[in-house]
């Protein structure tokens, strides 16, 4: 755990260039002593962990306060936050994944003035971001701090070697996926539970074939179709013909891995896998491209992970938290956050949509223009509190799963249907 500390003689001295004593001389009083908790995940981009961290210390001195920064993985943030709201103790600000602020909305504070302010000053938010945050009443929950940039991360000088270009089609992706396993370069797809990789794959593998969630109403189950039993059948042939078959224990992380040590020829990712090649692994950041998923019957569609801002309603320091979260979305810290992810993450706000950052390496400019063919969970339904329990319990990844375990695609479309249906009752 990191500690942003000051003492009372450096936080004068120093606050007083910037502005924020008050007329007796003193802090604020809300922060006096205070010490906030400040849980996140571990970035894939070490880098901008550092970045926050240094942004930590300079709020504990302008504000006087004590930030304790803990880390931990991903897939553990969820376990974390059920546990501190039964218990009513934990953390001051979590970041969250994707809409699972909407699952506890009645355990968070009303942030939207927060949201407001900062949308308000970079240009409004996507509504991809504020499907994540904003209850059905209309209510803040959440103040996104970005969204995961995701798409095809593959060995293009392989490729070549072989005579194929990147596939335009899902026929072609199979051609050319049959011939690199064959030469022991497989793709790679994770179908484990983790929050990221194997939701990336299967929402958008279901709505390119034309399946949904539930219908527009939000409430009738719409999975069991033949456009979802397609997709199912789709992938299974995929798994057999070009997938490293070890990808239902893969997390967000294992195909990463593989594909640093050159065991995997692509994969869906962020570019995560790129900024690590370019620091560590020169000749596989020499070969490595990035491109769109080829469209379906249906067209082309992404699912975008994204990670935002809560806080807890048992916090006894809930305005310095905000005032924080304030500071740290700020395009005075936020600008060098975002340079520093190097195109990892799209900010939620759209004044960045134009940044000469998307512009700087020919290889990533794919990852915004994933964007605007993004679809929420829960389609054609709402993201709402029900679409993030399907997502939170890996029911679509899980009807993936058991098909390709030996499960019939039928059963499977139909197990999952049935989850669906104890989560949206008819």
């Amino acid at each position: 755990m990191t500690i942003a500390r000051l003492t009372r003689r450096d936080f004068i001295k120093t606050s007083a260039a910037a502005g924020i004593l008050t007329a007796a001389g003193a802090a604020p009083a809300f922060a006096q002593g205070t010490r906030l908790h400040f849980l996140q995940w571990s970035h894939f981009i070490p880098a901008a962990d550092q970045v926050f961290e240094e942004q930590a210390k300079e709020f504990g001195k302008q504000a006087g306060v004590e930030i304790a920064i803990e880390r931990i993985n991903q897939n553990d943030i969820q376990a974390r936050l059920t546990a501190a709201i039964q218990s009513g103790s934990g953390a001051d600000i979590v970041i969250v994944a994707n809409n699972h602020a909407l699952l506890y909305e009645n355990s968070l504070v009303d942030v939207t003035d927060v949201a407001d302010e900062v949308g308000r000053k970079q240009g409004g938010w996507h509504d991809y971001a504020k499907a994540n945050c904003v209850t059905s009443g209309g209510r803040w929950v959440a103040v996104p701090q970005f969204i995961i940039s995701w798409a095809v991360t593959y060995r293009e000088d392989w490729f070549k070697e072989a005579g194929f270009e990147y596939p335009k089609t899902w026929d072609d992706f199979r051609k050319v996926g049959r011939a690199m396993k064959a030469k022991g370069k497989p793709f790679g797809q994770a179908f484990g539970h983790s929050i990221n990789d194997p939701n990336n794959w299967c929402y958008p593998l279901v709505w390119m074939w034309g399946g949904m969630e539930v219908q527009k109403d939000g409430k009738t189950v719409a999975l069991d179709s033949k456009n979802t039993l397609e997709a199912v059948k789709f992938n299974n042939v995929l798994w057999k013909e070009v997938f490293d078959e070890g990808g239902l224990a893969w997390d967000d992380s294992t195909n990463n891995r593989a594909f640093l040590s050159s065991e995997i020829s692509l994969t869906g990712n962020a570019p995560s896998i790129y900024v690590a090649a370019r620091q560590k692994f020169p000749d596989v950041y020499k070969g490595t491209s990035h491109g769109h998923f080829p469209p379906g019957p249906a067209g082309r569609f992404y699912w975008l992970p994204a990670w935002n801002s809560v806080v807890m309603k048992y916090s006894k320091n809930q305005k310095v938290a905000k005032d924080f979260i304030r500071f740290y979305m700020d395009r005075a810290r936020f600008d060098r956050y975002f340079e520093t992810m190097d195109t990892f993450g799209i900010p939620a706000t759209k004044a960045y949509g134009d940044h000469p950052l998307w512009r700087k390496d020919p290889r990533t400019a794919v990852f915004p223009e994933t964007l605007p063919n993004a679809r929420q969970v829960g389609y054609a339904g709402p993201a709402g509190r029900k679409a993030t329990e399907v997502l939170s319990k890996y029911v679509i990844v899980d009807m993936f799963a058991k098909a390709i375990q030996g499960m019939s695609p039928e059963d499977a479309v139909k197990w999952a249907a049935g989850e669906l249906k104890k989560i949206y009752p008819a």
